[in-house]
């Protein structure tokens, strides 16, 4: 359908009047508190919008000094709808369990935006006419799947989404006869940023672990991608790509286990980052294969490309999530190879298709129905899914007093995996291995580390080993790495000597430490800064201080600092009473995570504040 929106005035939207109203839009996400609130996200907008307007001023003086004429068609592919829907039901559910993505939709908004304002400019370049749909969504949705930059990093994730559409609209082939892109447009940019990360070692720049890692907290999350990926395989007929990939997982895991006696993705055999993968990743139809021998090639590829690449990865101590995203672009360059070697060998599924008469539709419905045989055969047997023997670290600390091959490699990791979703049992354990240095080299700093974590949240026992481990040189080892700039050692040393715990106490020595935390990029260093300048521990009370430093706390995502900041913005501690900042804080505190902040969304006053050493109880806020 041809034709173009029509403003307010029923008049009708030009091309560049399009463009320009998309780059407004970008810019707006500016003044959103999740972005304003952060300098360097802020900055991230504003030298993009920047970019996008010099951009259209340029292609503007383009179009009039050869007198084109632009236009643009509707076209909503049905593809692109339905994958976007799929991929937002996955949200929704993920969301539920991982508040970190709810807070995340603004900047998924934005990239989106972005997709659009850039695709059309870069489109109108080349040619006249640009197709209108609903393709940026699912390659943003898909993208941030698997991978988002963190907030001070954030312009990197921009350029990821631009490498994708110019991925798409300059690297192109000849198939079937048509010009058509051979990348996967979120893979491809995926893809490019993986290897420069794992080359530079930027890895946490991004919250690519995490979101492997919080995937699988939501019950029956293997369900729910199986039934959506059901829904794109009966309209697409990519059934058999999911299908091989699967397969060749579930042979490849089983011959391991039989050879080693444990497991080679830990947890499960098909961890749900993966599944996720071979259901929404690697099925795209526009650069899979066509023949059904392609497809299982194709399928069949994956997955033994993501299962060596795990064991590649950790082989070079890499972080291993990009083990789905790494082969993708590489199986893109081979579907023109894969379709001919399909059509060449014998062709068994369209013989056994016609003597069934089958037609494809019912071939697929076919190959569907052998999907759902083995999906829920792996369920039933937990191959898949809650109750996999790896998920258990008795298993894991069983094999390892075993000797069974690498597994006490696997045993710390997942301790420290565990640890850092903050299970206070698996950081006490944790730490206790890393303090013993039997099973692997004893690493003191992060031994003390997870006594302080596991304390932190709220283990009584870890306290006692966090005291034990104080007083016996672990103070020394805090300072050391405190001395070379590690916030997170200030912090923890800090926190000791505020609590009297294995050192002599000391107000004023704790209050320098949390100062020289926060300026060392801890974020919860500043938080802790703001409540001893707010109470007078260990120094002067200074309200003004107090704030300033739940601000930058704030901005680093702690969310105890954002609701303290909430807190004194609602009643005025300190300056004038700003009930719309309180609402701000109080929002960005529950989009971190803190229960209690969501409750005063609603502009409901409290009596005291949050504080970021659970269990603390404190006087209410003094003016």
């Amino acid at each position: 359908m041809a034709g173009q929106p029509q403003n307010a005035n029923g008049t009708r939207l030009s091309p560049l009047s399009l463009t320009l109203l998309m780059i407004l839009v970008f810019g707006s996400f500016f003044f959103l508190p999740r972005i304003s609130g952060n300098p360097r996200l802020a900055a991230a907008i504003g030298a993009t919008t920047g970019f996008l307007l010099v951009f259209f001023f340029v292609l503007r003086h383009r179009v009039v000094q050869t007198g084109r004429i632009l236009t643009y068609d509707f076209k909503f592919a049905k593809v692109h709808y339905v994958q976007a829907l799929m991929q937002s039901c996955v949200y929704f559910y993920w969301g539920r369990y991982w508040p970190e993505v709810y807070s995340h939709v603004p900047l998924i908004a934005a990239q989106i935006i972005l997709v659009y304002a850039l695709d059309m400019m870069v489109c109108w370049w080349r040619r006249d006419n640009w197709v209108f749909g609903v393709g940026p969504f699912p390659i943003i949705l898909s993208t941030n799947l698997f991978m988002w930059f963190k907030d001070d990093w954030f312009f990197l994730q921009f350029l990821m989404v631009a490498a994708g559409v110019l991925g798409k609209e300059f690297i192109r082939w000849k198939r079937e006869g048509r010009l058509t892109h051979i990348f996967n447009p979120s893979a491809f940019g995926l893809f490019l940023f993986s290897v420069a990360l794992l080359v530079t070692k930027n890895t946490p720049l991004t919250w690519g672990e995490e979101i492997a890692t919080t995937l699988g907290r939501p019950p029956n999350i293997y369900l729910e991608i199986f039934l959506v990926g059901l829904v794109v395989q009966a309209l697409f007929s990519v059934t058999l790509v999911t299908l091989s990939a699967a397969a060749s997982l579930c042979l490849l895991n089983l011959a391991y286990t039989q050879l080693t006696g444990v497991y080679h993705f830990v947890d499960s055999n098909i961890p749900i980052a993966v599944f996720l993968g071979l259901h929404l990743l690697v099925t795209d139809p526009a650069t899979s294969p066509r023949t059904t021998w392609g497809k299982i090639m194709f399928g069949g590829l994956y997955g033994a490309g993501v299962f060596a690449l795990y064991g590649t990865l950790a082989w070079l101590g890499a972080p291993r999530f990009y083990d789905k995203l790494l082969c993708v672009p590489v199986l893109n360059l081979m579907v023109r190879a894969l379709d001919r070697a399909g059509a060449a060998l014998p062709r068994w599924f369209g013989r056994l298709a016609a003597a069934w008469k089958f037609n494809p539709r019912q071939a697929n419905l076919a190959f569907m129905g052998i999907w759902v045989v083995l999906f829920v055969t792996m369920s039933w047997t937990h191959f898949v899914g809650a109750g996999h023997p790896g998920s258990n670290l008795y298993f894991w600390q069983q094999a390892c007093d075993s000797g069974k091959w690498k597994s006490c490699q696997t045993w710390v990791r997942t301790l420290n995996l565990t640890c850092a979703s903050d299970s206070a049992p698996a950081c006490l354990k944790l730490g206790q291995v890393l303090n013993e240095g039997r099973v692997v080299a004893r690493d003191a700093l992060e031994a003390g580390r997870s006594f302080g974590r596991a304390c932190d949240l709220g283990l009584p026992m870890a306290c006692w080993n966090l005291a034990q481990f104080t007083s016996s040189g672990g103070a020394d080892v805090f300072q050391k790495a405190c001395d070379k700039g590690d916030g997170g050692s200030c912090f923890i040393l800090g926190s000791l000597v505020s609590k009297g715990m294995g050192i002599p106490q000391d107000a004023s020595r704790s209050v320098k430490l949390f100062g020289q935390s926060c300026a060392d990029g801890w974020p919860r260093g500043c938080g802790r800064l703001g409540e001893s300048y707010l109470w007078g521990e260990g120094t002067a009370a200074d309200a003004a201080k107090a704030m300033e430093n739940f601000e930058k706390a704030c901005q680093g995502r702690s969310a105890p600092a954002c609701y303290n900041a909430a807190l004194m913005y609602r009643r005025g501690i300190g300056q004038m009473k700003d009930e719309t900042l309180a609402h701000q804080r109080f929002q960005l505190a529950c989009d971190y995570g803190l229960l209690a902040a969501c409750d005063q969304v609603a502009t409901k006053p409290v009596s005291s504040p949050v504080v970021s050493r659970p269990g603390a109880s404190l006087p209410i806020v003094k003016p």
